[in-house]
């Protein structure tokens, strides 16, 4: 079926720009709508699939009580994730025909392994593998943690196409990046095929300015709030022009949207700019024409100002941080917990279908 597209700036810039645009959010409604502004992937994870169920409660609350029928023994977190896995592999459906097209570059849907496993690299890479095996368009998020940087070169290796997720910083998007060149490596240099791969390393640069405003406030820092909204926009281009400078083959990859800068600053490039769709309806009712900005610096001002908090110049250095650093950079720390706090509230929701209260 051809694609009927929404006029727009969205449309406009994929049309304009090497950039790729996609959706935050698996759900089909959603996702169909982003498609037709131009996206070509998107993702899913127990946050998303949580609030998909409750979107379409009266699709996936009987198809909960049928799995617990189905699996009477399975726990009510591997009932959830096989809601997880099966909301992915209907999004990855509906992507097939761009991924085929793209030949791999894109058409993909994004999964999360579980947060919960993050401890064990074997496990990670183990699960990704899992993951990748659904379907031929499914990507597969990692974390950028210590133990994650193995998982990441491993799962590539093995031929997972892999989203380097819970991500903030240059640092964490340098080390990843080369990770993943080293699996790719490996996979050449054993006669293995690349050439359908699309790796991704995702800097969410909504969540590096909430953390900078929180250590702000610690430290009673006297600043314009506003220079905060540009902190993550001035890593994400930082880690495009390392990973130009350096000939990585993954691309960098825009999440955790807080401000339009997130969209407008980073257009132009061979990078991923994927906004919630909230995000997508908001620029695409605007009048804005898409500007190629990726190489433009941030003002001088305020990068001043951004350069005076030692946080962020750990996050926007390219070796600012090393690789057992990442695990306790306060981005990392809370982006993990509330991504298992996600798997709770997954599992409670599947335990009041199954288990209602009296």
């Amino acid at each position: 079926m051809a694609i009927e597209y929404t006029p727009g700036p969205l449309l406009e810039a994929t049309r304009q720009f090497p950039t790729a645009l996609w959706n935050d959010s698996a759900d089909p409604d959603e996702l169909a709508q982003s498609i037709s502004f131009g996206a070509v992937g998107a993702t899913c994870n127990p946050s998303i699939a949580y609030s998909c169920i409750n979107m379409k409660k009266d699709k996936w609350l009987p198809r909960i009580k049928e799995l617990a029928a189905e699996m009477p023994e399975a726990s009510e977190s591997e009932i959830g994730w096989t809601v997880v896995r099966e909301m992915s592999i209907e999004a990855a459906k509906m992507l097939e025909p761009i991924f085929e097209e793209h030949k791999g570059r894109n058409g993909r849907l994004s999964m999360q392994t579980d947060p919960r496993l993050a401890r064990s690299w074997k496990a990670l890479a183990d699960q990704a593998e899992e993951f990748s095996n659904l379907a031929p368009n499914i990507i597969v998020k990692i974390p950028a943690t210590s133990v994650g940087v193995k998982a990441i070169e491993e799962a590539t290796y093995r031929g997972v196409s892999v989203n380097v997720t819970v991500s903030f910083s240059v640092p964490q998007c340098v080390a990843t990046g080369e990770a993943i060149e080293r699996g790719l490596t490996r996979r050449e240099a054993e006669g293995k095929d690349v050439s359908t791969m699309g790796p991704v390393v995702t800097l969410m640069g909504g969540r590096l300015d909430d953390w900078l405003k929180i250590v702000a406030e610690r430290e009673q820092r006297f600043v314009d709030p506003g220079v905060f909204e540009w902190a993550g926009v001035a890593c994400i281009k930082r880690a495009h022009q390392e990973f130009q400078k350096r000939g990585l083959r993954a691309r960098v990859l825009v999440a955790a949207f807080r401000n339009v800068l997130q969209w407008s600053e980073l257009q132009g490039g061979d990078l991923v700019v994927s906004p919630p769709f909230k995000w997508q309806k908001r620029i695409n009712a605007s009048d804005y024409k898409p500007v190629n900005k990726i190489d433009e610096p941030v003002d001088e001002k305020v990068m001043a100002e951004l350069l005076k908090m030692p946080e962020f110049v750990r996050a926007y250095e390219p070796d600012g941080m090393t690789p057992e650093e990442f695990d306790s950079f306060g981005a990392t720390v809370r982006t993990l917990r509330g991504f298992m706090e996600a798997d709770n509230d997954l599992d409670v929701l599947v335990r009041n279908v199954i288990m209602p209260a009296p």
